[in-house]
C-alpha cells in the first residue's frame, strides 16, 4: 500500500491527500510530527533520494535551529536533525511500489502514479 508521510495540518499535505482521494488511490498516512520519525525510516528515505532534498532549509523550523546545531551540515548531521526536528523534513514523502517522491504538484503525482 502507498504510504504518505507528513504533518496533518500542513496545507501541502492536505492538497496531496485530496489529490490521492480524488484519484482513488488508497494510502496510509503517517503523521511524523505526532508519531516521530525513526532512524531506520530516514535511512530508507536517504537511500531513495539525496538527503539534501529531504531537509527543508527554507522553513521556519530551520531558521529557529541554532547555527551550531546545523553546521557543518553533512548527511549524518542532517539525519540527526530530522529525528530531533521532524518539521524539517520536506513533505509529503510518498512511498509507492518501492519508489519515492518528495513534495507535491499535480504533474509530479500524475507521472509518479502512472507507472
Amino acid at each position: 500500500m502507498t504510504q504518505v508521510f507528513g504533518i496533518k495540518n500542513c496545507d501541502t499535505m492536505k492538497k496531496a491527500c485530496a489529490w490521492l482521494d480524488q484519484h482513488g488511490i488508497q494510502y496510509e498516512f503517517i503523521d511524523y510530527k505526532k508519531s516521530g520519525v525513526v532512524a531506520g525510516q530516514i535511512q530508507l528515505w536517504c537511500s531513495l533520494s539525496d538527503w539534501k532534498i529531504l531537509v527543508n532549509q527554507r522553513g521556519t523550523t530551520w531558521k529557529k535551529i541554532p547555527d551550531l546545531e546545523k553546521t557543518p551540515l553533512d548527511e549524518t548531521r542532517a539525519k540527526q536533525l530530522m529525528i530531533t526536528y521532524p518539521s524539517l523534513i520536506k513533505r509529503p514523502i510518498v512511498l509507492h511500489k518501492g519508489k519515492m517522491i518528495i513534495g507535491f504538484n499535480e504533474d509530479l503525482f500524475e507521472n509518479f502514479f502512472k507507472e
